[in-house]
């Protein structure tokens, strides 16, 4: 039998009325010059700015004196500057100094694509053949930053999929909490990493025996102006990038998954979080957590981070480490082989890699597995997510860059006990952007970063030309039989 795409007529697009509040600052000396202008208002023109200000973005935003008192208290030491006590400022008066740094961001206004998939943890009040699902997005807005952003989505019985309509706001995080270091662990790690011993012995004598992010950014940009050596300078800057990478990210716990964005934080995430591969991952006493790879990106350099949550309220940044954790297009696999954790990587750009580690956060050795062989992934061939685990092996959803740059999504199947063994591949793709796919941000492209199976089906959302996102879905076991045929 002829195998069968069946593309859904769901369709996700950006929807620019989503919004955050965003702290807004241009300069130590406008903002002085404009809040010894606000602060020369009478408390009658305060009052009569502020109040129309409030009715109109409380409609928009959930609690917004909340994150305008927050904006008001980050420029505290322009107020001092300003000839100003913070602490004596009425309500009104910090209200709209809040307002002043603060604009709004449109966090989809330029695209929403590259989905992911995962069980979703609740599963009561089902029917039979439901499930309930969590899609995790790539979110990009204004200057290109990409961020992630959930939808909780419904599959039923003959596996039709209903997105659950997105809540009204969208929060950042309620606190992010940078990573605690002890002085005498960093130092040992440090020293075995062969860092600068000048640079180590002023965190030694000016940090405490615990310290967190800014303390340690501080020192290093104090010693990289101090020399000119490019290797020195390229070590600090590896220093500030890990130092960055960890994080504890917690959500209002009265906010729908929809209303959460995981906005760039780090100095090293500032132009954008992309394609976070999500996956449920089974610890060895049975328990689940859910992982994912994603990049970090600045603008000019990428790293490979891992996110991890149990509950999708509380998150937990951190780096990846290592010659396997290079480059893109990292995907963890669901479990444990043989005691180690297992990895997906494409260390070089064009080829498949798998890498095997005692811990979750060091990557060496990457093993070459795929390379391209076909015309339609000459010039790279990546993953499409995590791994799936089935009876007959490991399914891998594969992204593949062919002729005018066009990227198709392929599968292959890899052996259960030794994934280093390719058992089959696709000889065409999947899925090809058609005439209604290809016009987009970028175009020719679809891309998936995770799939999952149900009801007898493999169910594939994936990215529509870097725009919008939809969901094909097709019979798992004549996707089976034509990999262990080698045909299409």
């Amino acid at each position: 039998m002829r195998l069968i795409i069946e593309r859904k007529e769901v369709k996700i697009s950006p929807d620019s009325t989503r919004v955050i509040a965003k702290f807004f600052f241009n300069g130590e000396e406008r903002a002085v010059q404009l809040i010894k202008q606000v602060m020369e208002l009478s408390k009658e023109e305060i009052f009569k700015l502020i109040s129309p200000i409030l009715q109109d973005f409380s409609k928009r935003h959930r609690n917004i004196t909340q994150k305008l008192e927050k904006h008001c208290k980050k420029v505290e030491h322009q107020i001092r500057l300003a000839g100003y006590d913070p602490e004596k400022l009425d309500e009104y008066s910090r209200l709209l100094l809040g307002s002043y740094f603060t604009h709004e961001y449109s966090i989809e206004s330029a695209a929403f694509f590259n989905p992911s998939i995962v069980e979703d943890i609740d599963q009561s009040n089902l029917e039979r053949g439901q499930l309930r699902v969590i899609i995790s997005f790539r979110a990009v807005g204004e200057g290109h930053v990409s961020s992630v952003v959930f939808r909780r989505a419904l599959i039923d019985r003959y596996n039709n999929i209903t997105v659950l309509p997105a809540g009204k706001y969208v929060d950042e995080a309620e606190k992010i909490r940078n990573g605690v270091y002890q002085k005498r662990l960093f130092i040992r790690k440090a020293q075995d990493e062969g860092i600068n011993k000048d640079f180590l012995k002023a965190v030694d004598e000016r940090l405490g025996d615990e310290f967190d992010y800014p303390q340690l950014k501080a020192i290093i940009i104090e010693k990289k102006a101090e020399t000119t050596d490019a290797r020195t300078l390229k070590q600090y800057n590896l220093i500030l990038a890990l130092s960055d990478s960890y994080r504890n990210i917690t959500f209002s716990k009265d906010t729908d998954i929809s209303d959460r964005v995981i906005f760039p934080i780090s100095d090293l995430e500032s132009k954008g979080i992309e394609d976070a591969r999500f996956v449920k991952f089974t610890l060895d006493n049975g328990s689940c957590v859910y992982y994912a790879t994603y990049t970090a990106f600045d603008g000019q350099y990428i790293m490979p981070k891992l996110l991890k949550t149990s509950d999708f309220y509380h998150f937990k940044t951190s780096p990846l480490h290592g010659k396997g954790a290079q480059n893109k297009n990292l995907a963890l696999f669901p479990r444990k082989i043989n005691g180690k954790y297992v990895m997906l990587s494409r260390v070089d750009g064009y080829n498949n890699y798998i890498m095997y580690s005692d811990s979750i956060h060091n990557w060496e050795n990457p093993i070459l597995i795929q390379q391209p062989k076909l015309p339609f992934e000459f010039v790279q061939l990546g993953n499409c997510g995590s791994p799936i685990e089935t009876k007959d092996g490991w399914l891998i959803m594969t992204h593949a860059v062919g002729p005018m740059r066009r990227y198709s999504i392929g599968a292959s199947l890899l052996d259960l006990h030794n994934p280093e063994i390719e058992i089959g591949r696709l000889s065409e793709p999947l899925i090809i952007p058609n005439t209604e796919e290809r016009e987009g941000y970028v175009p020719n492209v679809v891309y998936s970063c995770g799939s999952i199976i149900h009801n007898g089906e493999l169910i594939i959302p994936y990215g529509l030309s870097d725009y919008s996102s939809s969901f094909a879905t097709v019979n798992l076991e004549l996707l089976f039989d034509r990999l262990k045929n080698g045909e299409q």
